[in-house]
């Protein structure tokens, strides 16, 4: 970069928000250089795409569904005929049943049986005539739509073995954005009518034929082709501002062979941020105010391992995914991934199923050897009724700290100081799902991206505001730059 005329912008992290940023400015731009900073082996974050013995598999399934055009347009440009188009089908396994989801009136109606059927919607109607009035925890905004009785069915345990905290410690915010304008009506019209407009129910998706990693191997391709770089097993240590301005970054540089790590100072002129915000306050040299790192520290996150299972024959189900709400099992998700893509698989003779579980960094599950977990996973497809444990000959275990930031009592307040510190900053924007803490979906990440990359090039954003109380409307665009945002980009 030192002999390169072009301005400068270093982005902290390869996932999807920083590539995305990447890409966007240097397909806007010949005057910038963006250079990508990625701390592990891969580019992708949690959206990669891993191997082992051929075998493809996701860290949790993501499909490519959005609204967003800008977003849905970088996709095709990225990858074209290289997309396939799945049918979703999905299940919930509670009470030893299996529940389609989306709903089907019917199977749910034989499944719950008529008298609890009624409860339930005499529940519904109750809490229709008498809602909370203030709606401040998961809880509350989830029994306003659904009513009491369905949320304890379909809620409340999942919810709980997701987050490992009660529903009513998660706030509303989190509902609103995650299960958004979806109601116990509407979803029961959807099942009745086949109508369908709201993003939890879509009945098919997108899906790169070799797993979500190629869509971001591929962007990461078109970054270096365009001028820019993407610099693997460098991880960001420190962040050197001077007063209001970020000045560079520090960077360790490490390889695998076990080789002493290489330090490097990288300048920038412009800084983009996808690391998890209580580890970018910390990150900062000088410090920022106590007030800010005190508030940083407040933010908590929820981790998350997969345990891919291997069986020696074809698929035990057809679903993409099931959620497991018995109490009975630590599993909290099943992915089989031959439904997402048969190119994920080497072998059409066997099956590929990742058995997804949510734990906290440190704890009984993150700690198990690779071999317990081995032995758990195939002890519960078992007791699921899926598969037998002796139909394993294979498994690969991946752990993934802070996959989902936790939306608990302390998190708003503690943002909001976090907020309007970065934004005090000149030159320096933070992105992505951990990078703003908002349990974004990947078409949102990537969309805060798009816009602090514009950003950098004159316009003006709220990158904060992506996804906050927003549905997908089918109307939303990113607004054109007026007169105002023709300022003069560094």
């Amino acid at each position: 970069m030192q002999n390169d005329s072009r301005s400068p912008v270093v982005v902290i992290g390869g996932g999807p928000a920083g590539l995305t940023a990447a890409y966007e400015l240097q397909k806007r731009s010949a005057g910038h250089r963006a250079r990508v900073l990625e701390g592990s082996r891969m580019v992708g974050g949690i959206s990669r795409t891993e191997t082992n013995n051929g075998y493809r598999f996701d860290i949790g399934g993501h499909r490519f569904f959005t609204k967003v055009s800008e977003v849905e347009e970088m996709w095709n440009e990225v990858l074209g005929d290289d997309f396939i188009t799945v049918p979703r089908l999905s299940r919930i396994y509670y009470r030893e049943k299996f529940f389609d989801y989306p709903l089907k009136l019917f199977n749910a109606l034989i499944n719950i049986g008529p008298y609890e059927s009624a409860r339930i919607l005499l529940s519904y109607f109750k809490w229709q005539v008498r809602p909370f009035r203030r709606e401040e925890s998961f809880e509350e905004w989830v029994i306003n739509r659904f009513g009491g009785r369905l949320y304890m069915h379909f809620f409340r345990s999942y919810t709980h073995k997701v987050w490992g905290i009660n529903p009513r410690e998660i706030r509303a915010d989190w509902a609103a954005q995650r299960i958004k304008n979806l109601s116990l009506f509407k979803a029961v019209w959807n099942a009745i009518s086949g109508a369908n407009d709201t993003t939890s129910l879509i009945e098919e998706f997108k899906y790169p034929r070799l797993g979500p990693g190629m869509m971001w191997e591929k962007t990461a391709e078109l970054i270096k082709q365009q001028g820019g770089a993407v610099d693997l097993r460098s991880e960001v240590v420190q962040v050197n501002r001077d007063g209001n301005r970020v000045t560079s970054v520090d960077v360790k540089h490490w390889t695998e062979d076990g080789a002493e790590p290489v330090m490097e100072r990288v300048e920038g002129a412009h800084f983009v941020n996808t690391m998890a915000l209580r580890d970018l306050i910390h990150a900062f040299d000088p410090p920022p105010p106590p007030e800010v790192i005190k508030a940083a520290d407040k933010l908590k996150y929820r981790d998350f391992l997969i345990v891919t299972l291997v069986l020696d024959h074809a698929d035990p189900f057809a679903d993409n995914w099931i959620y497991i709400h018995s109490p009975k099992v630590k599993v909290g998700r099943i992915q089989n991934f031959r439904a997402w893509s048969k190119e994920m698989l080497p072998d059409q003779n066997t099956a590929s199923i990742g058995m997804e579980y949510f734990c906290q960094e440190g704890d009984g599950l993150w700690t198990m050897s690779d071999e317990e977990l081995r032995e758990l996973a195939a002890s519960e497809i078992e007791q699921l009724g899926l598969a037998k444990a002796s139909d394993v000959i294979g498994a690969a275990i991946i752990r993934q700290p802070k996959a989902y930031p936790v939306y608990d009592g302390e998190y708003r307040e503690a943002l909001d100081v976090l907020e309007d510190w970065i934004l005090s900053l000149q030159n320096f924007q933070t992105v992505g799902r951990n990078g703003l803490h908002r349990y974004n979906n990947q078409d949102h990440s990537m969309l805060s991206a798009m816009l602090a990359a514009r950003n950098i090039l004159g316009e003006r954003h709220d990158v904060w505001t992506v996804n906050v109380e927003r549905s997908y409307h089918e109307e939303f665009e990113l607004k054109k730059p007026g007169p105002e945002a023709a300022l003069a980009a560094e």
